[in-house]
């Protein structure tokens, strides 16, 4: 079994609810737009440094990969500048939580078709209850 993947994705999840909390309230110290900016520079940094180290890929095919393939930087810039807006507001939880719900949601309508080159995974009864769940937990929560 592959328990490690779920455990390094459950890593991953807090870490997303810590960074969120952080650039909330760096968005008000510093500015929204400049929170967002710092944390997309200095990450740009930090892997650029990874990547001369522990790089295999071809970056050089980023100008022959398909316009589609690349738009995974302008949804991260929008998804982090949302938090950064909508922390502070209304908090870390339901941030986070109706983050899981939209996440939840489009996940499985991009696996019922099979979209974005995804493996697919058809939507099923239990499968919608899940994100129902999840609304209504977000109604509990608000």
């Amino acid at each position: 079994m592959k328990i490690w993947v779920y455990i390094i994705a459950l890593v991953a999840g807090l870490s997303l609810s810590v960074e969120g909390a952080i650039y909330g309230e760096l968005g008000k110290s510093i500015g929204k737009l400049e929170s967002s900016f710092y944390n997309f520079f200095v990450g740009t940094i930090i892997i650029a440094i990874v990547l001369l180290f522990l790089g295999k890929g071809s970056l050089s095919y980023t100008f022959k990969a398909p316009k589609w393939q690349l738009t995974g930087g302008l949804l991260g810039i929008i998804y982090l500048t949302i938090l950064v807006i909508s922390i502070p507001i209304v908090g870390v939880g339901l941030a986070m939580i109706s983050v899981i719900v939209g996440q939840m949601a489009m996940s499985m309508i991009i696996e019922h078709n099979g979209w974005l080159g995804s493996r697919t995974s058809k939507l099923n009864k239990e499968k919608l209850a899940a994100v129902a769940l999840m609304a209504v937990s977000l109604l509990l929560i608000f």
